[in-house]
Formats: C-alpha cells, sequence, structure tokens
C-alpha cells in the first residue's frame, strides 16, 4: 500500500487539510495518508524544509511526501517533483528542498507541466494529489512533468565562515515546540571549523561555551532535587538532527521559561560561534 505525507501551513481549524486526504481518497483508496505536520508557520519555507528534512527517512522507500507551502503557482513559483534516495517529493520550487538536495544529489526533478488539464485554484489539491496518486499507482515523473537539472536555493542556509576561520554566524531556522531554537549550524560544518579549538556561542547577550550531548547534562545529580535549581537554565546543545540548537532545560513558555521568551529569540536572528586561542 502505497503512503502518502502531508506537509502543510493549513492548520487544523480549516477545511484544507481534510479536503486534501478526501481527494487523494476519491482517487486512490488503497493508500495510508500521514500528516507530518499542518502547523508550519504560514509561509514560513526554512521551517518546512527543517520538519520534512527530519521527518522523511523515517518512512518506508517509495513514500510520496505532499508539501504544501507558498504553493500558489506563478512565474517564479513553479511546481517540481523529485525523486530524492527513493523518496518523491511534490512542491513549489521555492526552496523547500534545499536543505535536503545540499547533502542528497536528487535522482530526477521535473517541473510540473499538467496545470492546462486541471483546475488549479488550489494547486495542492488540484495538482498535488493529482502528480501523488500518479505515482502512487507506478507512474513515472516523465509523464507528469519536464527535467530540469537544479531547484531554487533558500537564501543563507549554509552559515557564514570568516576569512580566519575563526567565527561562524548562524541563524535561527527553526523554533520547536518547547520554545527551542535551532539553528543553521550542522554539527559536522561546526567541527570542520573548530578543529578542536575552545569556542564561545553567542545569541544577543547570552554567551555558552560548553555544548551538551544531551539536555539533562546540565543537571548535577549529585545535589538534592530541591537544590538544583536546573528547570529554566540555558545550555547549549546538538539536538537530534544535529543541527545546534540553544534551549532551556524543561522549558515552558508559561511557567519556567523557553529560550524564545527568556533570551528573546526569534526566527532568522543571529547566531554567532566565535573561535578562541588556547
Amino acid at each position: 500500500m502505497a503512503i502518502i505525507t502531508l506537509t502543510t501551513d493549513f492548520g487544523e481549524k480549516d477545511h484544507f487539510a481534510g479536503a486534501i486526504k478526501g481527494a487523494i481518497y476519491t482517487e486512490m483508496t488503497e493508500v495510508k495518508i500521514v500528516d507530518i505536520s499542518h502547523s508550519v508557520s504560514p509561509f514560513n519555507i526554512p521551517e518546512a524544509a527543517y520538519i520534512i528534512q527530519n521527518a522523511y527517512s523515517s518512512f518506508p522507500k517509495g513514500t510520496i511526501h505532499i508539501i504544501g507551502i507558498d504553493s500558489e503557482i506563478n512565474e517564479e513559483n513553479k511546481h517540481i517533483a523529485i525523486k530524492l534516495d527513493d523518496h518523491y517529493f511534490i512542491c513549489a520550487n521555492n526552496g523547500i528542498m534545499s536543505m535536503i538536495c545540499a547533502e542528497i544529489a536528487p535522482e530526477k526533478i521535473v517541473e510540473i507541466n499538467i496545470h492546462d488539464k486541471l483546475p488549479t485554484s488550489f494547486p495542492v489539491l488540484d495538482v498535488f494529489v493529482k502528480v501523488a496518486c500518479h505515482i502512487a499507482r507506478g507512474g513515472t515523473l516523465d509523464v507528469i512533468g519536464k527535467n530540469i537539472e537544479s531547484i531554487k536555493p533558500i537564501k543563507n542556509i549554509i552559515p557564514f565562515v570568516n576569512d580566519e576561520q575563526s567565527q561562524i554566524i548562524g541563524s535561527v531556522i527553526y523554533i520547536d515546540n518547547y520554545g527551542n531554537v535551532v539553528s543553521n549550524i550542522k554539527k559536522k560544518f561546526f567541527e570542520d571549523i573548530q578543529k578542536g579549538r575552545p569556542f564561545e556561542v553567542s545569541a544577543r547577550n547570552y554567551k555558552f561555551k560548553t555544548i551538551y550531548t544531551k539536555y539533562s547534562d546540565i543537571v548535577d545529580f549529585s545535589l538534592p532535587e530541591d537544590k538544583r535549581f536546573d528547570e529554566g537554565r540555558g545550555l547549549v546543545v546538538f539536538n537530534s538532527s544535529n543541527y545546534l540548537e540553544i534551549a532551556v532545560y524543561k522549558s515552558n513558555s508559561s511557567t519556567v521559561g523557553s529560550a524564545t521568551t527568556l533570551m528573546g529569540l526569534e526566527m532568522r536572528d543571529t547566531i554567532t560561534v566565535n573561535f578562541l586561542n588556547e
């Protein structure tokens, strides 16, 4: 049975996500639909890219991923279908796939050209569903589009490194449900520049000289619980996706606070790593 995933910024209130599922089932009753997320911030391409990059590989090979973010077609925002890592992705050519494609080369990219055969006032419903079901039936990408060689990148997705290799300047690309902020600095990128040197991570007025393996590493378990005072403390980790993340231990925006509420960090804010002379 084919699997089709949905990642959108449609939210849960409106009818859009339900209508897409209904259209898929109308085309194919023997299919499994999985919601990755419908809570992407509206038109937030880096956020959607981060989510799909870290979710898709948990699905079986051959899974088809519909990404409904900023999908209205125009001269600068065409629709594409990509085969990559034995998965299929259907989305607008607006940079959403550039994070994945920076690490894994696509096997095939086509610009979808079936719009003249379909109504397109709601392209995720009208076009993306048709393409997904065509692929689920075993159809090829050549039937629904023309080959293209490259896709549109997300601006500033790669952190800046100065000529002296003494500083990385990254930015916040994602804020999770706990209010932790995720930068575009990946662990391997960091370590390749670091070369074992001590460092200082800076964001606004906050500075950190340690990157922990896990959140609870900040806790001194030798102390009695009532003496630890660990909840609400800021820390830096490489998260489960190997991105540098500024977090607050056991964060809760309404109680102990979070990296966003306590430190004022928001999307696109700068995160700097300075490497120090020993």
